[in-house]
């Protein structure tokens, strides 16, 4: 593992462990709401083992936090220009996903703007939107990925574009054979 990965996990453990007990939770309570088991929690509370997209879905699901305010605290006076070396990078090593914080979530900001880059014949699979609602737009940049939204599947391609709100059950497949790259915006309702 990487010194900078090393580092970002810690900041991360320590950021899930702070938001539970900001809630007031056990980890046994934080089991429950999400479906992850105490052990598990508990290791990624230590920084013992990486979370995946998917359990950060849930844990999202169970704050009402998008995905990118669970990453991070929100900062006091946010700068306007995010350089690209400030931009924060989260890596799911079990799937291959990395997903770029271009524009992260700040106070007085509705939408933010992420990038994702999933491998091909990677699956990342949620059980439900972190906020009933939120407003999403995913342009393809570079090769096909597969969106299912309920039960209907999109397949977008380079150019394509797809907006919708989120509810229920959404997940993110690429057929390969390359790898997908991809931007969305991300609207707070």
């Amino acid at each position: 593992m990487e010194e900078g990965q090393d580092s970002h996990d810690l900041r991360l453990a320590e950021r899930l462990a702070e938001l539970r007990v900001s809630q007031g939770w056990s980890l046994e309570q934080l089991a429950q709401r999400t479906g992850i088991s105490r052990a598990t929690l508990s290791r990624v509370e230590r920084a013992e083992t990486s979370p995946t997209a998917s359990l950060l879905g849930k844990l999202s699901a169970a704050y009402g936090l998008t995905t990118s305010r669970l990453l991070m605290a929100l900062e006091d006076n946010p700068p306007e220009l995010i350089r690209a070396a400030q931009q924060p990078v989260w890596h799911d090593r079990e799937t291959g996903f990395a997903r770029r914080s271009v524009s992260p979530p700040a106070p007085g900001f509705r939408a933010e703007l992420i990038s994702g880059t999933l491998k091909a014949g990677a699956t990342i699979s949620y059980d439900s939107p972190p906020v009933d609602g939120l407003e999403q737009h995913i342009w393809m940049l570079e090769g096909i990925l597969e969106f299912t939204l309920a039960s209907r599947t999109y397949r977008l391609e380079a150019g394509d574009c797809l907006r919708f709100h989120l509810h229920g059950t959404s997940s993110f497949h690429v057929p390969g054979p390359a790898d997908a790259r991809y931007a969305i915006v991300i609207s707070r309702p």
